[in-house]
């Protein structure tokens, strides 16, 4: 659902700062052609409103040391609200997993997970995720190759 009062500013906002967050706000300024003062005044009000949630670095996890990428498609036993939070909370407390999804079809969740190299993902599948409560079926999907990975939001689709 588009924000209601995205203005096309905005939307320009936004899309500068998916692209350089570290931006000063002259230069962002002067990158949407605002003045400063309303342009400030406008970044705040996007982060006041929950559309700006923070400011982060984009790191290469390859350079980290993280060369498996994966997605785990999960199914559990019941399809209590119970216990699909008990697998949530469970899922928050892991650091291998970098996003985790509640899905409609044929899994229940779908978990995103990084390892240093197959050994590495092996023993946190097999130790960690096959332990979670009421895990009934798990399927692995390794990424071979990252064509487009999420960087930023289509912010234009969003603009009224």
């Amino acid at each position: 659902m588009p924000h209601p009062d995205l203005e096309p500013a905005d939307t320009r906002i936004l899309t500068a700062l998916q692209e350089d967050g570290r931006l000063t706000n002259q230069d962002l300024a002067d990158k949407v052609g605002l003045s400063t003062s309303p342009c400030w005044r406008r970044v705040r009000k996007l982060e006041e409103d929950g559309v700006i949630q923070g400011y982060k670095a984009v790191l290469d996890r390859r350079r980290l040391g993280l060369g498996v990428l994966a997605f785990i498609r999960v199914k559990i036993d019941s399809h209590s609200e119970a216990e699909a939070e008990a697998f949530s909370n469970e899922v928050l407390r892991l650091e291998e997993v970098v996003a985790c999804y509640s899905i409609a079809g044929d899994a229940d969740f779908l978990l995103q997970v990084v390892a240093t190299d197959l050994d590495a993902y092996a023993q946190f599948a097999m130790a960690t995720v096959r332990r979670l409560p009421r895990i009934k079926e798990m399927q692995t999907t390794f990424v071979l190759k990252e064509i487009k990975p999420l960087r930023s939001l289509p912010v234009e689709l969003a603009a009224p």
